[in-house]
Parts: structure tokens; sequence; C-alpha cells
């Protein structure tokens, strides 16, 4: 099971191709920055593509 639920985050974001291009961006500035929304304990995933999509889905990451 994907966590957190594809259909969750489309209710947020509205689009797959904006979601992938938001994910891909945030996931990129944490691997080079190093800075994280949540704990590294809050984490679920291990990865920063994972971290990157639970941000979006705790509404950590709003879109303007």
């Amino acid at each position: 099971m994907i966590y957190p639920s594809i259909d969750k985050l489309l209710n947020q974001v509205g689009s797959k191709y904006l979601l992938v291009n938001i994910v891909a961006k945030r996931a990129r500035e944490m691997e080079e920055k190093k800075n994280y929304q949540l704990k590294e304990s809050e984490y679920v995933s291990k990865k920063e593509i994972g971290k990157s999509l639970e941000e979006i889905s705790n509404d950590l990451i709003h879109l303007s």
C-alpha cells in the first residue's frame, strides 16, 4: 500500500502533472539543503520523494 494515498493527494493538488512537478522540486530541495518540514522520526518514508508526498498530504506545502 502506498502512503499517502494518491486519491488524497489529487484532491489537494488537482492534477497528476502538477503533483509530479511539486514533488520532484521538493525532493531535490530536501536532498540538496537537508531542509525538512517534519522531524526525521515523524516521516513514514525513508526517501525524499516519499517525504515530500507526506508533506503535501499533511498540508505543509501550499500551492500558490
